[in-house]
């Protein structure tokens, strides 16, 4: 950026779009750069240190100018970067296709960014901006990065800023306005006592900052946990996941909040659940899960037949029923896990049109599926996974770019391609582990940084591996898991924290070290694997437990006794 240009930026854009960029101006003019970044960034004269303004935007500033033309040949020329602003409606615009080639031949160098606000990413980029370099992209559409993280990337690029250090940055800074509303409102409680009159106003005014607090709260756990799930840092929502908890602690009966508030807090508790999980904290994460039950039970009885209150109990009743089967409960896993299919069979008859319904009936039957391959009952988990494949094809058709659709519907392969290989059927296991990966590869490729998709190709590879050591593949096999247990633990480096991968690691270790034991080559990187294999084998909570785990381990023991005894 330059900093003696008079403008941070130009934002060129349709006139359908002109409220989107008052709004996207009249943000980035207002917003504060966070205290601790603030001096990395050097301010426009006559600008206070830390703000981003000003931004020109050419139909508003321009709409005295005589000559249009010239006018807007100055404000590009006196601006550091570009902001288009991205629709099917740019893409028709003349004039945003001639402020970009002005822009970039008045200013070679200087940065082209991207405000994606509608349509779909192959018919909103206008066409100047297509080829092999196209520029950043901010995606403000809820299905893309949400309006929140996109207005941060715009910021991030206008300030030349990592975007990592400033979405903490500025996720800590609202944390501190939800720590100041939560002290606020508990000042105001202790008013309310003083008089009759003070109770009824500071009874409104406390609704009002309980919505600011919940809605700061809900931002942290639901939009930035999935962000920071994503890059594998689930340690920086620890103290989060405390703050928010003890805000909740203190609402005890349920009857007097509103709709809107039960449902955000029955969402915040399954998340800081599903993270407890990852964590391996099974108490912590059930005690949340049956708050979160008992809050999505009262907003069902209230209206039964709403299919967002449907949906909402029936998340609770399926990570009741994860809950459980963690925790080796058999029975209340399935009765949960069926609970959850009738309602989500009954969201689907609802609307069969709606794609989330759709997944969700997926859901229910992979969940049945899994009770029974975990029962040894191979069939019966094979057409319940073939059922949720049905479920998750047809929500593909519906949202055929949707990632979160294609991420479960390659797991769904996965898990058929398990069921499959139980029952030796190993060749249309193989195809089904080919489908899952290609799926997950395909993801990978959009967005490679993902841990989460790092983990699934892990996964993937050791039932791969599996399934080509009883296809007398055993050199390959080998292969896959060498370098998968690389890969994988460089990403256990990265989050040391999150169990999920501290156990792909050790069964992929496990996994190779049998087969290298069963070789019978000695050589010191051998050893290694089998000692480390070893290792794990003695340490509580290290693998999964599961039967075959067990076998490996018991083999690997064996056949170091008889090296060491020869």
């Amino acid at each position: 950026m330059e900093p003696n240009k008079p403008f941070r930026a130009f934002v060129s854009y349709s006139h359908a779009d002109r409220d989107f960029a008052a709004r996207l101006q009249r943000r980035l003019e207002s917003y504060r750069l966070p205290r601790r970044l603030a001096d990395r960034v050097t301010p426009l004269p006559g600008q206070a240190p830390g703000r981003i303004g000003p931004i020109f935007r050419d139909r508003a500033d321009l709409s005295a100018a005589a000559d249009l033309s010239q006018a807007v040949q100055d404000a590009i020329a006196q601006s550091s970067a570009l902001v288009v602003v991205a629709s099917p409606d740019a893409v028709r615009s003349q004039w945003v296709g001639r402020e970009i080639a002005l822009f970039r031949t008045l200013n070679p160098a200087a940065p082209i960014l991207v405000a994606h606000a509608r349509g779909e990413p192959d018919q909103a980029l206008p066409e100047p901006l297509r080829g092999a370099t196209e520029p950043l992209a901010a995606d403000f559409r809820r299905e893309g990065d949400g309006p929140r993280l996109a207005f941060l990337k715009i910021v991030a690029g206008l300030a030349g800023l990592p975007l990592d250090a400033l979405v903490q940055r500025d996720a800590q800074r609202r944390l501190r306005r939800v720590t100041a509303v939560t002290l606020g409102a508990l000042l105001i409680a202790l008013l309310m006592t003083a008089t009759t009159v003070f109770a009824l106003v500071s009874r409104a005014q406390a609704v009002h900052e309980r919505t600011q607090a919940e809605g700061l709260i809900e931002f942290m756990l639901t939009d930035l946990r999935t962000k920071l799930r994503g890059v594998g840092r689930l340690d920086v929502m620890e103290s989060v996941n405390q703050r928010a908890m003890a805000y909740y602690a203190d609402q005890g009966d349920l009857s007097h909040l509103s709709d809107d508030s039960l449902a955000r807090r029955a969402q915040i508790l399954h998340a800081m659940g599903e993270d407890d999980g990852d964590r391996d904290q099974l108490a912590d994460a059930l005690a949340k899960f049956r708050e979160a039950h008992r809050t999505t039970g009262a907003l069902l009885a209230r209206n039964p037949t709403d299919p967002d209150r449907i949906y909402g109990h029936s998340q609770s009743e399926f990570w009741l029923g994860s809950a459980a089967l963690d925790l080796n409960d058999r029975a209340t896993a399935r009765q949960r896990f069926g609970e959850y299919a009738r309602l989500s069979r009954q969201l689907v008859t609802m609307d069969p049109r709606n794609k989330d319904w759709q997944m969700e009936g997926g859901y229910a039957e992979s969940n049945l599926g899994t009770l029974a391959y975990r029962d040894d009952r191979p069939a019966e988990a094979q057409a319940a996974f073939e059922r949720a494949g049905s479920y998750f094809l047809a929500a593909r058709k519906l949202a055929p770019d949707d990632t979160g659709v294609i991420r479960d519907l390659a797991d769904n392969h996965g898990w058929l391609a398990d069921s499959l290989y139980a029952q030796r059927q190993f060749a249309r296991a193989y195809d089904e582990r080919v489908r899952e990966r290609s799926l997950i590869l395909k993801l990978a490729e959009g967005d490679p940084q993902n841990a989460n998709y790092s983990r699934d190709l892990a996964e993937s590879a050791i039932g791969l591996a599996r399934i080509e050591i009883a296809l007398g593949r055993r050199d390959a096999a080998l292969e896959r898991l060498r370098a998968t247990r690389a890969v994988i633990g460089t990403l256990a480096t990265r989050d040391p924290a999150n169990k999920r991968t501290a156990r792909l690691r050790a069964a992929i270790t496990l996994a190779l070290a049998d087969q290298l034991a069963a070789g019978g080559t000695r050589t010191p990187d051998v050893l290694a694997i089998i000692a480390d294999a070893l290792r794990l084998c003695a340490t509580p909570d290290a693998l999964s437990g599961s039967a075959d785990q067990k076998r490996m381990c018991d083999q690997l023991r064996t056949r170091q006794s008889r090296v060491s005894v020869h």
